[in-house]
């Protein structure tokens, strides 16, 4: 399973944006966000930013396995 950093960075190459363009549009360092990054450390709010900066629909959401209720 990826991680959300790892799903980060496929999604700049396909979207030929670097991580100092991403930084930027986020108003945060470029080092602040590799940082969270390699520790794959990011809050909810950052995740839907990062999507509005990428042009992708976050989702995040867990499923009952015995029943596939999602909530």
């Amino acid at each position: 399973m990826l991680t959300m950093g790892e799903k980060i960075k496929i999604m700049l190459k396909r979207r030929n944006i670097t991580l100092s363009e991403l930084a930027e549009r986020l108003g945060q360092s470029r080092q602040n966000l590799s940082n969270k990054m390699n520790r794959d450390n990011f809050t909810e709010k950052e995740l839907i930013a990062i999507a509005v900066a990428l042009d992708c629909t976050y989702k995040a959401t867990l499923t009952m396995n015995d029943t596939g209720d999602t909530i």
